[in-house]
């Protein structure tokens, strides 16, 4: 694990995964801004990216290399919070992945319950101990977690998940002024989709509300400042959820099915 020059012990704190690329990099940038931060902790698998990140903030960045899934890193990590006295204001599990096909053809399904949701939990968990009053979670998950999602099965499974796994913790967490925030998003147009093999050009229903990474993370931490226990950005977005709690799932599939959503 690399680690980069800080501020010191007992310092205040946020903890970034997945900020490397994407709307983890875009939270770093925008907590570069927060006078409650005395540091960000950039974690992700690609140091290199980490380490242009951390040079391009202006608040001292600790650079925290590797697989959030990996047990090892995630001991590295704890040894490293206790060894600074860290006091942590602001965790974001933004790491995750989707891979969009028949269940039966992909070989990643396992991978993906692994990193959206036992990761998740795990670094959450790990972190807990270590937030100050005051703090705050932020998980993203998806409006694919909204509903069941044909040739996206354990992806929006997975994104249920967490947003099941956060409005519960939001609740236990309130005697001790920590608010948890799931944040659900339509697609976003960043490096998941190279990751995903959606081709999210080639097909129109895809193509709208297409969201604005800048404009999700500026809400979401809004949100999370004032308490909520969601964020959901745009028309379309709220649209979704509003469909998911109307019409029949069973309906929603034989839709996605037929039209090849």
């Amino acid at each position: 694990m690399t680690v980069e020059v800080t501020s010191g012990k007992n310092a205040t704190i946020a903890i970034i995964t997945g900020a490397s690329s994407g709307i983890g990099r875009q939270f770093a940038i925008d907590l570069d801004r927060d006078s409650r931060l005395d540091e960000i902790w950039l974690c992700a698998r690609r140091e290199d990216r980490l380490r242009e990140l951390a040079e391009s903030l202006s608040k001292p960045a600790r650079i925290l290399p590797g697989d959030i899934t990996d047990k090892k890193w995630r001991e590295q990590l704890l040894d490293e919070i206790k060894a600074e006295r860290a006091q942590i204001h602001t965790l974001i599990n933004s790491a995750g992945f989707g891979k969009f096909e028949a269940f039966c053809d992909l070989d990643c399904n396992e991978r993906m319950v692994e990193v959206n949701c036992q990761a998740l939990t795990a670094v959450t968990s790990l972190c807990l101990p270590y937030m100050k009053a005051g703090g705050r979670i932020i998980n993203m998950a998806s409006v694919a977690g909204f509903m069941p999602q044909y040739k996206g099965a354990v992806y929006a499974a997975s994104k249920a998940y967490v947003i099941s796994f956060s409005r519960a913790l939001y609740q236990e967490l309130k005697d001790r002024d920590i608010t948890v925030t799931a944040v659900c998003p339509n697609p976003m147009k960043t490096e998941f989709f190279e990751v995903s093999g959606i081709e999210i050009d080639a097909n129109p229903i895809k193509k709208i509300g297409i969201e604005d990474v800048e404009k999700v993370a500026a809400k979401a931490l809004k949100r999370s400042d004032k308490g909520k226990d969601m964020s959901v950005c745009s028309l379309t977005a709220k649209t979704l959820r509003v469909i998911s709690r109307i019409l029949p799932h069973r309906l929603v599939l034989w839709f996605e099915r037929k039209s090849g959503f």
